[in-house]
């Protein structure tokens, strides 16, 4: 949890283990998201090499990572939903359905980035 008596540097660190922390959990706990790491460390170098300029590698790179910051958005919010109960409620349900939906489209908007990026151009 945040230390609400923390500033400055101690600060930053205190957020950077907790991200750390939230990533080593994403990793050991959600295969998507494991399988999508295992996407960004192929596709970066790939990014790397056929990208020809700084935008067009950036572009590339950032559209996978992008998959990987929505993947945790969502873990989180399905974190959140399973913690509250695991009744069937409709609302539990929607939460779940709009971040995966997110994903989704985060996944079509890497795949048509690297399509108009490496393909057709």
């Amino acid at each position: 949890m945040a230390d609400q008596g923390t500033s400055g540097i101690r600060r930053i660190c205190n957020a950077a283990g907790y991200s750390f922390t939230g990533l080593k959990a994403a990793f050991q706990n959600e295969a998507a998201f494991r399988q999508e790491s295992v996407l960004l460390l192929i596709l970066a170098p790939v990014a790397l090499w056929l990208g020809e300029g700084a935008i067009e590698k950036a572009l590339l790179i950032s559209s996978v990572l992008l998959v990987l910051i929505i993947e945790l958005v969502n873990s989180a919010i399905e974190s959140a939903i399973d913690r509250i109960g695991s009744d069937i409620h409709e609302l539990s349900g929607r939460a779940k359905d709009i971040g995966s939906a997110a994903v989704f489209l985060s996944l079509l908007n890497a795949a048509l980035i690297w399509f108009f990026l490496i393909v057709i151009d």
